[in-house]
Parts: C-alpha cells; structure tokens; sequence
C-alpha cells in the first residue's frame, strides 16, 4: 500500500432504518497515520457510520476499501481482523464478569483472563486509564467502564482506532496524556478515526474532520483553519447559543445538605464515603468534580435514596432527615433526579419514551384512580421531546433506539418538566452535542434562577466552571470544601482531581 492509498476509504455508505435515514450516500478516506475527526450533532449519523465500519450492521448501499482492497464487513471479528479497533460510546461488556474476562472475550487471540491482567495493568497504567483487571464490571462506574474498553481496544494493537467520546471521564491531564499516546500512535502509522463534540479537543488533535448532519455531509475541513463557532455552524447549521449567563443573585434557605455522610460501599470494590458535608442552597447551582470512581456513584445513591445510610439526620432535605426515606418519598418532597447511566437506570431500553416518562412524571396527573392515562402520558412525552429538540421516530419510540445525546436531551427534560425544587444531576451533557449541551446548562441555570437549588456531578471540568456557583471535589470518598468557583481553573480543578488536595 502506498501512502496515496487511503487505509479506510467509504464510497456512497447509506443505512435506512423506518423511522430516519441514518446515513445517506457518505463518503470519507481516512490516510495512514491520520487523526481524522468526525463531528456531528446528536442523532446525525456517527455512530452508525462506525457500527457499519466496524461490522455492527450492514449498509444499505455503498463500499468499503481497505487499503485499497474492497472488503465486507460482516461482523466485528472481521473488522479487528483487519485492523480495526473501536471505543463505543454505549458501552459494549458483561456485567457478571471481570475487567480480564471482558477483555479476553474481546480479543480474538486466545489467552485467559489471568494471562491478560499483567498486560492490561501494563497498558492501563501506560495510559493513564487504571482499571484492575479483577473487578466485576457490575461494580464500575460509568468512567470506567470507558477506560475498560480503551484499554481493550488498545491491547488489539489496531492499525485504525475508531474512538468515540473518549475523554467524556478524563482530567484535563489524563486528556493531555492520552493525546499524546494519540499522536504516538499516529506518527507509527496508526489511522484514528475520533468523534467528540469537545471542539477544541478537535481543534487541537486532528488534521483533517468530517462534518454530517441529518446524515449527510455537509463540509470537510481542517479544523486547526477553524474556530469552534466555525465548526459548530458546520454542525448545526446555525449560529451557535453564546455561553450560559449566570446572574448574580443572594441564595435562599439551604435545601439539601450531607452532614457527615459516611457509607461503606455495596461492593467491595466501591469506593466508601468517609465524613461527607456540604450545603446546597436555594437558587444554587452546586459542582461536585472527580474522576469516576472515587465515590460518585455511592453519593448519588446515598442523596437519591437508592441506598440508606446509617443515620437518617446525615441526608436533610429542606431541614428534615431524609436518609431512611426511600426515593420515591424524596421525589414526593421536591426532589428530582437524572442519573449517570441513561439506559437502565434512567430509563427502560424496550420501553417507549411515553411508557418512560410515566417512571417520574406520574404525579403530575398521569395516575388517576389507579389506572394509567395513556394519553395524557404521550402528551407529556411529545412535549417534552418538543421542548428539548429530542430527536427520535416519535412517542413511541423505545429509549434503546435514541442516540446516546437525543436520550439525554428527554431524561433532563423529564426531570426539569417536574419543577423540583432540588434537582441532582450526573454527567448532564455527557455524549451530548454543542447545540444541545448549550440547551441544557442553560435550562440548568434556569431552574437555577427560579430558586430550585442544582447539584451537578460531573468530570467536564469547563461544564463546571461554566455553571457552578461553588465547587468541592470528590476524591477517594471525602470531599474538599465547597470553594467559589471563581478561585478554580480546570487546572487546579484537575489536579485536585488527582490527589493534590492543595492544589486550590
């Protein structure tokens, strides 16, 4: 092959499904070597651009060439054959097994799990992406799960990487180094294929971008000649929101506080809560920073009431002690809740978005008389879908079929349509496009500046400098205080982050 041979060239790629036409007539060459990006809004077609590349589903129309060679992709073990490694945004392991057993199912060299764990330890560490190779799945958090799956990619020694969203759970310095493995491995020859709606990441990383939208192209640009507002207009078509503006204003009563909130975890792999207090005040907006697994998921369970904690006066909402009431009486009292883990926790994947909508939204006159309103709940559904630009094939629609970011879009604006008075929300724009991301922080704020008091959990260190009053950071189970967050940067932010509890 030549180096005018591009490794990955599609010609006229089109996928129909009933409900949109996913992708239509796409053509894309990636070159050995290259850092190519692919942008797009949410539900424009990227994801399933890869699926086919990397023999998830089958086109419609259209061919792939190899390295100049027509191939069929029939299936994921033909791509890794040829040497294609992929990173989903949606995570693709089992949760009974271990990280090793995970990675061993898929690699397609025959090696056991306990054979493997040196080499993933090797390769996690290298890249600054730790996981223990004996931890179930069931126990990881959602960022670690991403790591698991960088790692396992990376082990196949791909010579074209698709990534999708791979820095959604890293610092700022764990991004640094990962783009440095990047560039390595594009300067040995390796083609990388990265989709992120982080545009300076774009901006800073690749030669060469992609931009669909409704599943077509629409440019193909250099996006170190771009700017983001430039890009951004290339994606959406339109002017992009300018930032969310925060009015100062004084703080009411506090609403939701921890006091001492100690855990221990459900699995002995978690991470346990050590001495945990902070004040949430009405007309707040609260950032809790960390890299996932230093108890995020543990802390939410304990404010949601997903778990009890061991004194009921550690959780108070409004006031009062919370921590013995279940989450369905914490809901009653004002308090709504949007989870880290979209399908399965936040929704029911074969279940319809109205179905889904009736989980939280009931008490708002869904249930009469003990009989659900069927129509009263499609009506909420398409008003929500309207209102957040969610795009799916109508009410109907199982969450399943959602792109990640559309599904985010209808489980915020579930959650916001409720009118909480205290809102808890983990990783809101995660996998979510500019367009949209700009929507939600604004409706965030929103809620902010009617006096609803706003916990945000997150690791997009520039969501939570652009949206939080104060900000503490989770690490290892404590909790540094609450500072303004006009004394951070993303740097000290990340370094905290990281252990450097003087870093502030």
């Amino acid at each position: 092959m030549s180096d005018a041979t591009p490794r990955l060239s599609l010609s006229g790629i089109s996928k129909t499904y009933p409900s949109v036409v996913a992708n239509a007539a796409i053509d894309l060459a990636v070159m050995p070597g290259e850092i190519h990006a692919l942008l797009g809004e949410n539900g424009a077609g990227k994801s399933t651009l890869m699926k086919i590349v990397y023999g998830v589903i089958q086109p419609d129309a259209g061919e792939i060439r190899w390295e100049g060679e027509r191939v069929a992709i029939a299936t994921p073990a033909d791509a890794r054959r040829l040497g294609i490694g992929m990173v989903f945004q949606h995570f693709s392991l089992f949760e009974t097994l271990t990280v090793a057993e995970n990675v061993a199912i898929g690699l397609d060299e025959r090696a056991s799990p306990r054979a493997l764990a040196p080499r993933i330890i090797d390769v996690s560490h290298r890249y600054g992406l730790d996981v223990d190779p004996a931890r179930p799945v069931y126990a990881l958090s959602v960022g670690e799960r991403q790591r698991v799956e960088i790692v396992r990619a990376l082990l196949g020694e791909p010579r074209l990487l698709i990534l999708d969203e791979p820095t959604a759970v890293l610092t700022p310095q764990a991004t640094e180094a990962l783009f440095a493995v990047l560039r390595q491995l594009a300067g040995e020859g390796v083609s990388i294929l990265y989709i992120s709606h982080k545009l300076d990441e774009i901006r800073a990383l690749a030669v060469r971008a992609t931009v669909l939208r409704g599943g077509r192209v629409v440019a193909a640009v250099d996006p170190r000649l771009e700017t983001p507002a430039t890009l951004a207009r290339h994606m959406i078509g339109r002017e992009l929101p300018p930032p969310v503006a925060r009015a100062p204003h004084a703080f009411g009563r506090v609403r939701l506080a921890a006091k001492g909130l100690t855990l221990d975890p459900e699995s002995p792999h978690g991470t346990r809560l050590e001495s945990i207090s902070f004040e949430l005040r009405a007309g707040e907006i609260l950032g809790i920073a960390g890299v996932s697994g230093n108890g995020q998921a543990e802390l939410l369970a304990a404010i949601a009431g997903e778990r009890p904690v061991p004194s009921p006066a550690m959780i108070l909402l409004d006031g009062k002690p919370v921590g013995a009431l279940d989450a369905g009486t914490r809901r009653a009292r004002g308090l709504a809740y949007v989870p880290e883990r979209r399908l399965g926790h936040a929704t029911v994947p074969e279940m319809s978005l109205a179905e889904n909508t009736l989980l939280t939204a009931h008490r708002r006159g869904l249930v009469r008389n003990g009989l659900v309103r069927r129509g009263a709940a499609r009506q909420l559904a398409a008003e929500t879908v309207k209102a957040f630009d969610v795009r799916a094939g109508g009410v109907l629609a199982p969450a399943e079929s959602l792109s990640g970011g559309n599904l985010q879009k209808f489980v915020v604006g579930r959650e916001v349509g409720l009118a909480p008075q205290v809102l808890v929300v983990a990783q809101p724009t995660w996998g979510v496009d500019v367009g949209a991301t700009a929507f939600i922080r604004a409706e965030l704020v929103r809620l902010r500046d009617a006096g609803a008091a706003v916990l945000v959990v997150s690791e997009d260190l520039d969501e939570l400098l652009e949206l939080s009053d104060r900000i503490a950071v989770l690490y290892q189970g404590r909790l540094t205080p609450t500072a303004d967050a006009s004394t951070h940067s993303a740097e000290s932010i990340g370094l905290l982050m990281g252990g450097a509890r003087d870093a502030a």
